[in-house]
């Protein structure tokens, strides 16, 4: 028989459905890969796609005519393929997924159709063969046009954006602040901290217990190093770790509550204080897991602003108490419906003698607010008798929001003692009757950290109370927004401050708390601070005077957006030290599952407006920000080994793509404020309304893939990385987090391979050389050799880790806690577990005393 008749005889058979099948495919895929990549050329792009589609189609022609040129056509196209990837990505195993993967599985496909497939004609090869060279000619082309010849056949994009005019509004005077400026609100210079041998003495006798046996503060101490000296764990018994017990608070979110507790357990004495996601207070037996008391302060669902958050307690001891005296010991939590709350340690009893029957209103003086929008999610710092309080103001709801103000408490009493209101200088009490604390000012959400011995404390602030857009900002925002300052606890004064960003308009508050050490340098040890920023940047102080310990330098950056007038020409960058910065985005740097979302992705580039790191806000068209406002380090802050000299930095890399909307639009979209009922039904998620300002914004967190929903970057999303402070070399980067709770589709992939995710939460690193650390979002918690960066032990979590754990000692034995919470915004599942891990012998020995407790 002929091949023709061979063919015939299968005709209407299973291969040829097959075949049929496999060519409509190739349809459904080659139309919208060819016509999307005929437009990205017209854009600038990269000119791979439309030959590319053009060879699916060629080869779904041959598949419905059933001849074997199918094979042929693909072949050519699939090696086109494998140039332009190699070329465009190297051998970046992450970067090739979109360009590879699914060109592969579609080879096989089409290979699979060879039994139905008849031989072609020499004429019609002849044409095929030539609609190759032309195909390979057009893929070889990519290497020009995407190597400095750029070919367009439309307008350029980008260009700096023509902005709609916004509506007339007339801008508070503003100032940019410039390096080396003179502060025209504050003299910044240092302040002598109060004489401990005044008669207040005895009140300023207080001094935190150290991290080791205990962990009485978020970061080990007010110092937030997050070092253990404990090394009973060491590298090498590190793989035995079990868990020894399991305790569950019961609070566990209701239909539509976000919850994302982030809590780090104190350990004082024999018992584990820590706080729920709605601000429940529960102490256990630090060794045995066991409750012991509780105390719920009945906190509202209504008062959940992002997500329901308590990160941390503050341990008090009251050096006038004798240690039998009720509350001598006692933590205090600011509460999400934002009180101050104080609590006996041994017994969970409200201390009567503190504010109100023990509780403090952090309302008073605010003004008009509403649950959810002044809401506390991170614990006071104690610095001698003071306890700082500051909170969370929900963002981008309205310019007229409640206040920033931070406030010191006598933390005996809970009478206040001052209050830094930036836009009432000199004023340190509650406003006058009929007035507020300034209102929309920058607040500090995250963790301040504090210096004993100096009575200083170091409040990274955030930004005014609309991110997006600056015109109505104040002198004094304009000077403390997005910057570190140094308060003394005994008068309320600012010792000193720095600016991180000159005009924040891209939301790069401050979110990680500065560590405190003793920085090498070539004269020797210098008390320093450390502040890690959203831009993946370390900035590095003399903490007594604010002086840096690293260069700056003052670099250009892009100008344009909404109101060009008021931007910086320049932005301060951290020059000889170790950054983790990345380099702008590129068009080759976008990603997806497959050609077609990396397509989508492509376009999406092309058609935003892009010009680097600080790229400013735009309303006629996109605008990326690399990195977005979840990019480098965030509430987990780092860690560092003081003996080894060592810093340990875990990291995002992701990117925003958003847009301001015009006032109108926001209005008729039913985007409202908090205070105004909120968004109604069926208004966008994803826009936030910026009331009583031009613009509202929109938001594309991690810009994503509309379709699978994956990120348009290409990974890794999230690094650890380990610095040698004295050398100032890195000494280990890597990337975070595997993808194996993360897929197309929100569907886990379960692949064990590290991709590096987005990761929030903190590391503790331990004398014993090991660094424990959860954070990613593949609920995994993880010990690792800090010299190396090597993985040497690590357990699933019942729930997302976005907390730092706690390292403590109970009887000559070493536990290590976390709570796994889990994070809504992340994505990671939510849970209500505290869970404690030691070596074989503590957890026998735990077992033992817990059946001896129930037993009682």
């Amino acid at each position: 028989m002929t091949d023709v008749a061979k063919q015939q005889t299968v005709s209407g058979g299973p291969a040829q459905w097959w075949r049929l099948a496999v060519a409509i495919l190739l349809v459904i895929f080659g139309i919208p890969i060819a016509a999307g990549g005929l437009y990205l050329i017209t854009l600038g792009g990269s000119w791979y796609y439309l030959p590319a589609g053009l060879g699916l189609l060629a080869t779904a022609y041959f598949l419905f005519r059933g001849e074997r040129n199918a094979i042929l056509a693909y072949a050519v196209t699939y090696g086109g393929t494998l140039l332009w990837a190699f070329w465009e990505a190297g051998l970046d195993a992450w970067a090739q997924v979109p360009r590879l993967v699914a060109p592969t599985v579609i080879l096989l496909i089409v290979l699979s159709t060879w039994p139905s497939l008849r031989r072609s004609s020499r004429a019609m090869g002849t044409r095929l063969a030539a609609i190759g060279v032309t195909m390979a000619g057009l893929i070889s082309a990519v290497g020009v046009a995407n190597n400095g010849v750029e070919v367009s056949f439309a307008q350029e994009v980008p260009t700096p954006p023509t902005e709609v005019a916004a509506p007339e509004v007339t801008p508070a005077p503003s100032a940019v602040s410039q390096p080396d400026a003179v502060d025209p609100l504050a003299t910044d210079e240092p302040t002598e901290a109060t004489d401990p041998t005044s008669e207040d003495a005895s009140l300023l006798a207080y001094d935190m217990p150290e991290a080791g046996a205990d962990w009485p503060a978020y970061g080990g101490t007010h110092h937030a190093t997050r070092y253990s000296p404990l090394q009973q764990i060491t590298k090498d018994n590190v793989g035995s770790l079990e868990l020894v017990w399991e305790y569950r608070t019961g609070d566990m979110p209701e239909e539509d509550e976000r919850y994302s507790n982030q809590n780090t357990p104190l350990k004082i004495g024999n018992q584990l204080l820590l706080c729920s996601a709605m601000n429940t207070v529960i102490a256990l037996d630090a060794q045995t897991g066991l409750e012991r008391w509780r105390y719920d302060p009945q906190v509202s669902p209504d008062a959940i602003p992002y997500n329901a958050t308590c990160r941390g307690l503050a341990y008090y001891a009251a050096p006038t108490l004798s240690a039998e005296d009720f509350c001598a010991e006692r933590v205090m939590m600011n509460t999400l419906d934002a009180r101050l709350i104080a609590v006996d340690v041994q017994t969970g009893q409200l201390c009567t003698d503190f504010g109100n029957g023990g509780i403090v209103d952090l309302e008073e003086g605010l003004g008009h607010t509403v649950p959810g929008w002044y809401a506390p999610t991170s614990p006071p710092t104690i610095v001698r008798n003071v306890a700082v309080v500051h909170s969370q103001v929900r963002d981008n709801q309205r310019r007229d929001a409640p206040s920033g103000v931070v406030r010191g408490y006598n933390a005996e009493t809970g009478e206040m003692l001052w209050a830094w209101d930036m836009g009432r200088p000199g004023e340190k009490g509650l406003p006058a009757e009929g007035e507020t604390y300034t209102r929309g000012t920058p607040n500090v959400w995250t963790i301040a950290s504090g210096d004993n011995e100096l009575g200083h404390v170091y409040l990274p602030l955030g930004n005014s109370a609309v991110d997006y857009w600056g015109g109505m900002r104040s002198e004094e925002e304009n000077t403390y927004s997005t910057a570190l300052v140094a308060l003394d606890v005994t008068t309320g004064d600012v010792v000193w401050h720095y600016q991180t960003v000159h005009y924040d308009i891209w939301d790069y508050d401050l979110g990680s708390q500065g560590s405190l050490i003793d920085f090498p340098t070539e004269n020797g040890p210098v008390p320093a601070l450390i502040l890690p920023t959203k831009q993946a940047m370390f900035w590095i102080f003399d903490r007594r005077t604010g002086d840096l310990l690293v260069e700056v330098e003052e670099r250009p950056v892009p100008k344009g957006g909404v109101e060009p007038e008021r931007l910086s020409p320049t932005q301060p960058f951290v020059v000889d030290f170790p950054n983790l910065l990345q380099p702008d985005l590129e068009e080759k740097h976008m990603w997806g599952m497959t050609p077609l979302d990396q397509l989508w992705c492509r376009i999406q580039y092309r058609q935003a407006y892009y010009e680097g790191i600080y790229t400013p806000p735009s309303a006629d068209q996109d605008w990326i920000q690399w990195p977005g406002y979840n990019g480098g380090s965030d509430w987990g802050g780092v860690a560092i080994d003081p003996v080894r000299n060592i810093m340990v930095a875990n990291y995002n890399n992701t990117a925003n793509l958003n847009r301001l909307i015009p006032r109108d639009e926001v209005d008729a979209l039913g985007v409202r404020p908090i205070d105004q009922g909120g968004s109604e039904d069926g208004a966008p998620d994803n826009i936030n309304p910026q009331g009583d300002t031009p613009w509202g914004i929109r938001v594309n967190a991690g810009w994503r893939v509309p379709f699978t929903d994956m990120l348009c970057t290409q990974p890794p999303y999230g690094g650890i990385t380990a610095i040698d402070l004295t050398t100032r070399e890195v000494l280990w980067d890597k990337p975070f987090g595997t993808a194996r709770k993360n897929g197309p589709f929100g569907i886990p992939s379960m692949l064990p391979l590290d991709i590096g995710t987005p990761n929030n939460a903190g590391a503790v690193v331990t004398a014993s050389g090991l660094i424990f650390i959860a954070a990613a979002t593949d609920d995994l918690l993880r010990a690792m050799d800090i010299g190396t960066g090597e993985v040497l032990w690590e357990v699933e979590l019942p729930a997302g880790g976005q907390a730092g754990p706690a390292m403590y000692e109970v009887n000559g034995q070493q536990f290590l806690v976390i709570n796994a919470g889990g994070h809504t915004f992340m994505e990671t599942p939510v849970g209500d577990y505290f869970l404690a891990y030691a070596l074989p012998q503590t957890a026998e020995a735990v077992s033992a005393m817990q059946g001896e407790s129930e037993g009682n």
